[in-house]
């Protein structure tokens, strides 16, 4: 379904403007009033990662008038295999400078806000009302549900996206016109069933694909042009080069925009998305060690049996010397119990922690009550013990 166009066009276009934005002009669907209109947009992103990257960029050069980035974080080696808005000598900087500063190189005439501050609860309405639409470039279930729960709230809409390896979705969520994140996903997945970009890769280039149909999706409800991804799910698989729709209605009996809500307000979004299960969080307490401490077994000679719970891509980045590879996987299904020695003592492993905590928690249930895991994974293992090694 077509829209209005969700702002009003600002007064003009500069003699520089509209030579900037000539290739919009002549398009009749956009012209010079829908240029004002982009003129005069606020546009949020969330997160200048992977999917705020692209989007950022084309916001940009699109001629949107005020770019607002939420982003907390430093620049990584790893991020710039997709997050093109850094580049090699951003590393270590905050992310959010280096964003402001690309899209100014690209735009001068954008007018920059940062907010250098992790979203939460506290202050994601204050920030969400500055702003006339919200594109979600995060990449946990914990923040997803808030910026749909905050949007809804304020009756903003947000254009969403979601990538993983080879696969992206894109939809638009607007509870005014339809539904809302919480229509297509009432609840989020058990801890630990769907692994994060972090944990299971991403092909970089998904990014500016899935980042595209944001920006178009974006630059569409601004413009009130064409019909939006409001009530449908774009599904893109990359390997194939196919995409499909699905079509997503309104749920009566969402627990947020459905006629009668129960959920009225801002949660606790880490607890409802259970980041760590219950059982996990209980097996590891008083059954966590150290890097340090493995170090120091392993030097001492304790008969221990070392088991990395990550995938084999993962392991062949880097490993603890004397881990055994056993996916965590193979626990959930239960066919790893029994290649578990009942004469050594367990220790397990993952890049981080989490996981090797889920795993913790079935080996407790299955008898190994003196097994344990090392907090931090083997990304603190080479923080601590072998910093000559890669981490991802």
């Amino acid at each position: 379904m077509s829209l209005p166009p969700l702002v009003e066009p600002a007064a003009e276009l500069t003699v520089d403007e509209v030579r900037r934005y000539s290739r919009h002009l002549i398009i009749p669907d956009v012209g010079m009033d829908g240029q004002k209109r982009l003129k005069n947009a606020k546009v949020l992103c969330v997160g200048a990662g992977g999917l705020g990257s692209p989007a950022l960029m084309y916001l940009a050069a699109a001629g949107v008038g005020t770019l607002g980035i939420v982003e907390f974080d430093t620049v990584d080696e790893s991020n710039l295999q997709r997050q093109i808005i850094h580049g090699q000598a951003d590393i270590g900087r905050s992310k959010g400078e280096s964003a402001r500063d690309s899209v100014l190189e690209i735009n001068p005439y954008v007018n920059v806000v940062l907010h250098e501050t992790r979203l939460d609860v506290d202050n994601v309405k204050e920030i969400f009302a500055q702003y006339d639409l919200i594109v979600d470039g995060t990449d946990n279930f914990a923040t997803r549900y808030l910026v749909n729960d905050a949007a809804v709230l304020l009756g903003k809409p947000y254009v969403w996206g979601s990538i993983y390896r080879f696969d992206g979705q894109a939809s638009v969520f607007w509870a005014e016109h339809g539904p809302c994140y919480r229509c297509l996903y009432p609840e989020a997945p058990p801890a630990g069933m769907v692994p994060s970009c972090a944990e299971g890769g991403v092909l970089g280039v998904l990014c500016a694909s899935i980042g595209a149909i944001q920006v178009t999706e974006a630059i569409k409800l601004l413009a009130g042009i064409g019909e939006p991804l409001v009530g449908r799910l774009m599904i893109y698989d990359a390997l194939e080069m196919q995409y499909r729709q699905v079509k997503v209605r309104k749920d009566p009996d969402c627990a947020l925009c459905g006629e009668n809500p129960t959920v009225t307000d801002l949660i606790d979004y880490e607890a409802f998305c259970g980041v760590v299960s219950d059982e996990a969080q209980a097996a590891a307490i008083g059954s966590t060690i150290t890097p340090k401490q493995l170090k120091q077994w392993q030097d001492d000679k304790e008969d221990i049996f070392l088991v990395d719970v990550r995938e084999p891509g993962e392991y062949e980045i880097v490993s603890i010397p004397g881990a055994t590879l056993i996916p965590k996987g193979d626990f959930l299904m239960g066919d790893a119990l029994e290649r578990m020695p009942q004469d050594r003592k367990i220790v397990l492993h993952c890049k981080t922690g989490v996981r090797s905590a889920e795993v913790l928690a079935v080996l407790h249930s299955a008898g190994f009550s003196d097994a344990v895991h090392v907090g931090g994974g083997v990304i603190g293992w080479v923080n601590q013990i072998e910093p000559q090694k890669p981490v991802y």
